[in-house]
């Protein structure tokens, strides 16, 4: 594939404003361009086809990214109905960058929390770009504890760069809260399922990230540090993030081959950001399949197999050793 991923984004951008303003003058003059359309349409997915048949994991992280993919609340509107947010840790604060409450996906209650990034300025300011602080992780902590008491499935839709580094998180604890969050899902008595949604970053995803199930849409990326973090701790570079993003294994792909997730959500041709509601299908449809069976199964075994499914990660095999060790 020839030029970088974000010119054929952009060339993509304005191929389909072309066919737009195409379909606005044929709305507006009456006359008939329909085989213009189907030609520039043809076009359009010939060059998606191309374009995402060829993709690197820095193109995906790029993906994951992308400002205009649904975010947690955008899944809230398409999956669930009589969804009400719950807010506060009851400790310090509410925090904007996790958002939480009891919803039904179909017939069946649950509890859905995770990380909100925002759209507008003023949104990204009150959601703090996703990031989420100490209080965040002690909310959704304290909504989980409360679907267990009321014996509800927990829902964890994970979008984040990284936890909040800011002097006030590590003051109050962002490490400490993340840890107790990881801590404590082991133990939750009701079933968890995980769906990475775009980022999937370092222990700002862990906080919220263990699970019965662990799903990841095509085009998330799943990395224990951002890309541009991890060549500047390697090479002093961060313009060598591509670079380091291959060597992380960043993609969905990736992390199914190395047992970190269970099942891979597919996304229309184009990703998320060109078809939410086809995405928000496919991920319902996962998310309703896996649930019929977390809750069919008794809850000690649930906490055995949750134990051992990350007790696995990391395991290694020699392959010099032919299997032996």
């Amino acid at each position: 594939m020839a030029g970088s991923f974000e010119q054929f984004e952009r060339a993509l951008g304005e191929l389909r404003a072309q066919i737009d303003r195409v379909k606005r003058l044929t709305q507006e003059q009456g006359l008939d361009r329909s085989a213009e359309i189907a030609e520039l349409e043809a076009q359009e997915r010939r060059l998606l086809e191309e374009v995402y048949a060829n993709l690197s994991p820095w193109d995906q992280t790029l993906i994951a990214r992308n400002p205009q993919r649904p975010y947690l609340l955008d899944y809230v509107h398409l999956l669930f109905n009589d969804f009400t947010e719950l807010q506060g840790d009851r400790l310090y604060a509410d925090d904007g960058a996790m958002v939480g409450g009891p919803a039904r996906l179909d017939d069946r209650w649950v509890m859905v929390i995770g990380q909100q990034k925002g759209r507008d300025a003023a949104d990204r300011h009150k959601r703090n770009h996703g990031y989420s602080r100490p209080e965040g992780y002690r909310k959704a902590l304290r909504l989980m504890r409360l679907a267990e008491k009321f014996q509800r499935p927990v829902i964890s839709l994970v979008d984040t760069t990284a936890a909040d580094a800011s002097v006030g998180s590590e003051e109050r604890g962002i490490s400490e809260a993340i840890a107790r969050n990881i801590r404590d899902m082991f133990l939750l008595r009701v079933p968890i399922i995980v769906a990475i949604t775009g980022e999937g970053g370092s222990g700002g995803a862990l906080g919220i990230g263990v699970g019965d199930r662990v799903l990841m849409l095509e085009h998330a990326v799943y990395s224990v540090i951002p890309p541009e973090g991890c060549a500047a701790i390697l090479w002093k570079d961060p313009k060598r993030a591509p670079e380091a993003a291959a060597a992380l294994r960043v993609t969905a792909r990736s992390a199914r081959e190395m047992g970190a997730v269970d099942e891979i959500v597919p996304e229309p041709l184009g990703a998320a950001h060109r078809d939410k509601e086809t995405t928000a299908r496919n991920l319902k449809e996962a998310l309703s399949r896996h649930l019929d069976e977390l809750c069919r199964t008794d809850v000690d075994t649930l906490l055995d197999l949750r134990y051992e499914k990350f007790r696995r990660l990391g395991e290694y095999v020699d392959p010099s050793s032919n299997g032996a060790g």
